[in-house]
């Protein structure tokens, strides 16, 4: 998991070159393109993207600021590899943000935010995993869950859920190249759009809690499996 990345697209001249940059990286990132683990080299990336070192450390800097990317006391640069501490410790401030997303959505989501989560619920029941990459699984989740927190109308919640939100694409990439069953988001989620469809808090807070719970559970034990063959 420390090999090169791959070779991504060079840069066009539209936006500032510092914040293409960051983006092209931080999409590479978190899609999986670049794997946990792997070391990045400026010079490498700056010919990669065509661009300068300044914009790639301009841009490494602020995916420091993220918790993307570590250095170490060497000066080695690597994609974040999140351990088994992180998966409990970023699950439990999911598990406790998400209960007041659901119940804030109960209350709050429009009949049409309502009828856009079914919509998210059947395409994802109409996937072929097989077919499928990891990233639009990923996206799908990342949709509803993030519609859900939106349909809330607390927006100090859902800023703080998209920081979780980016530090568990990472975490899940991670686990989901060597076991793809780590996502379950089919029948979970039907099960929590029903209840906010109802307009039942307490069921919707029961189901949010029971669906991120066996995530973890998935999620910890492949990091256990994964541990073991290393």
């Amino acid at each position: 998991m420390s090999g090169e990345p791959e070779r991504m697209a060079p840069l066009a001249r539209r936006q500032s070159l510092q914040v293409q940059a960051y983006q092209a990286l931080r999409s590479a990132i978190l899609s999986g393109e670049i794997t946990a683990g792997t070391r990045l080299v400026e010079t490498q990336l700056a010919k990669q993207l065509q661009v300068s070192r300044t914009p790639i450390r301009e841009a490494i800097r602020q995916l420091q600021q993220e918790n993307l990317i570590t250095i170490d006391t060497a000066g080695t640069m690597r994609v974040a590899t999140l351990s088994m501490q992180d998966a409990i410790q970023l699950y439990t401030c999911r598990i406790a943000l998400e209960q007041l997303s659901v119940a804030g959505a109960c209350e709050n989501a429009t009949d049409q935010e309502i009828a856009e989560l079914q919509d998210l619920v059947v395409a994802a029941e109409q996937t072929d995993r097989s077919q499928s990459t990891n990233a639009h699984l990923l996206n799908l989740d990342y949709q509803f869950h993030r519609s859900i927190a939106r349909s809330s109308r607390n927006l100090w919640l859902t800023s703080l859920l998209d920081q979780v939100f980016d530090q568990m694409a990472l975490l899940r990439i991670q686990t989901l190249q060597t076991n793809p069953q780590v996502l379950e988001i089919r029948q979970e989620h039907r099960e929590i759009y029903r209840a906010i469809a109802s307009r039942d808090q307490k069921k919707a807070v029961d189901t949010i809690v029971s669906h991120l719970s066996a995530s973890r559970d998935r999620v910890i034990r492949e990091i256990e499996r994964l541990r073991q063959e290393t």
